[in-house]
């Protein structure tokens, strides 16, 4: 059985499998980091705004949001993100992209973390901080939510067979 540590990292996604590693003191604060999400046709986009100073690592992912609706914590950290990208991200403006995401409805989530993973900024949704208390690190909710988004199908043209 899988840790509730585990567990909401798997969600979160960001956090290399550094999980043993030591949480050093921090001087971040919430507002170092900022994600705005769009979405358009199959692709969805991240902008990341770094404002920490240090490079850091992040992941926005897609789980499955079904009927459009925002499915409880507990079942996208359980089952975790089906579509993603990840990777690090410098002080400044950053755009990750997700492409080629199959027609449905999808939860957009996105985090950061720091060298060490002493501190975390996770897209906010509901009940995530009572999933992060527990870790042993300085985890920031981003005021950014995470939205649900419908990637439409995609329908012939007019005329043809």
């Amino acid at each position: 059985m899988r840790s509730i540590t585990r567990a909401a990292l798997t969600a979160v996604a960001v956090i290399p499998t550094s999980l043993a590693a030591p949480a050093f003191a921090s001087a971040a604060d919430a507002g170092e980091v900022a994600f705005a999400f769009t979405a358009s046709g199959s692709t969805v986009t991240n902008t990341i705004t770094n404002d920490s100073g240090t490079p850091l690592d992040c992941m926005t992912g897609l789980a499955p949001a079904p009927g459009g609706v925002l499915p409880p914590v507990a079942e996208v950290i359980a089952n975790g993100q089906t579509l993603g990208t990840s990777g690090r991200v410098q002080p400044g403006v950053t755009t990750q992209t997700v492409t080629e995401i199959p027609d449905g409805t999808y939860v957009v989530l996105a985090s950061c973390s720091t060298d060490g993973l002493a501190t975390m900024w996770v897209s906010d949704y509901p009940g995530i901080a009572d999933h992060l208390a527990p870790l042993p690190v300085t985890a920031y909710p981003v005021q950014q939510a995470s939205p649900v988004v419908t990637v439409p199908a995609t329908l012939p043209a007019f005329g043809s067979s």
